[in-house]
């Protein structure tokens, strides 16, 4: 596919309006089941404002499904979807105007430019002429590929692709941004960077940030739901969450032949290599041994107890 990329404009491009009117997003008892029968969602219930929500959960809890609900790309089977107090099941286009967007597959074309790519989009959004022009421009330096928007797409690291999904759904200056999984398959430094970009984007625009990767989270999320297996498992902040652990973290120093069956026994979220051994965070509503000592917990601490807890662990 050959797309020429538009001129550059002469003057910068219009920053995205600081004032925006207040946005709901509200999930009502939402299903989703397969033909087979087999739920994927079983009765999902958020309300939603402007800043971050950190959708947390290991892998087949249902977080994609949600995703796709919530981008119109799937019906619920049962329950609804409100924005601003419209069902977006029955008017998906009162969402889809203030809605933007970076799935877990998201691909691009190699051959094409960052630009060019850009380009193509608005098009395919319907921004035309000047107007897609600007919103390209500005959307490349928001995420910061202005000084090699000229590069072909298919030599760009993972990190810098994923910037270019970020400025895609950007293009309509959305409300609403859902990203899912961003940063699967990212180096260190390139996840870093992207936690940085969310982060500086939200303002007064409604983020969710849906992963498996508690520290995606951990720096930059107003608000925390944790879901596994199609449910909701918790719905509040991150210094909740932790809250609810604070008697359930303990440091345990064990000898190197006793770690294989302290990680039988209890759920492990850290261990580290110390004089005399490893030293393992487990978490536990009691002590593992009785030597061990309790330990302050952190976000990822808290998200292992309620995975452990929920399990019956």
């Amino acid at each position: 596919m050959s797309v020429v990329a538009p001129a550059r404009p002469a003057a910068a491009a219009p920053a995205p309006s600081a004032t925006r009117p207040a946005c709901e997003l509200i999930v009502e008892a939402v299903r989703f089941s397969y033909p087979n029968k087999s739920e994927a969602l079983a009765g999902i219930d958020l309300s939603l404002r402007p800043g971050i929500l950190g959708l947390l959960g290991p892998n087949g809890a249902g977080k994609s499904t949600l995703m796709r609900i919530l981008a119109t790309l799937a019906r619920p089977t049962a329950g609804r979807v409100l924005w601003n107090g419209i069902d977006v099941a029955r008017k998906p286009n009162a969402l889809r105007a203030s809605l933007g967007y970076l799935p877990q597959d998201f691909g691009v074309y190699p051959a094409l430019t960052a630009r060019e790519f850009l380009a193509y989009l608005a098009a395919v959004k319907g921004l035309s002429g000047a107007n897609a022009r600007a919103r390209v421009e500005c959307c490349l330096a928001e995420v910061g590929l202005g000084d090699t928007a000229d590069r072909r797409l298919g030599d760009f690291s993972g990190g810098m692709r994923q910037r270019v999904g970020i400025a895609q759904a950007l293009l309509n200056d959305p409300q609403l941004l859902i990203v899912d999984e961003p940063t699967v398959g990212l180096d260190p430094e390139e996840r870093q960077r992207f936690r940085h970009l969310i982060t500086d984007l939200a303002g007064a625009r409604m983020i969710i940030l849906s992963t498996h990767i508690v520290s995606d989270v951990e720096a930059s999320a107003t608000a925390l739901a944790v879901m596994d297996k199609g449910r909701l498992l918790f719905d509040g902040t991150p210094g909740e969450l932790i809250a609810r652990a604070r008697h359930c973290t303990w440091e345990w120093r064990v000898a190197e032949s006793e770690v294989a069956g302290a990680r039988a026994a209890h759920t492990i979220s850290q261990s580290s290599r110390v004089p005399g051994g490893v030293l393992l965070r487990v978490i536990s509503a009691r002590a593992p041994a009785a030597d061990a000592t309790p330990a302050s917990p952190d976000l990822e601490d808290a998200y292992l107890w309620l995975l452990a807890s929920r399990a019956g662990h």
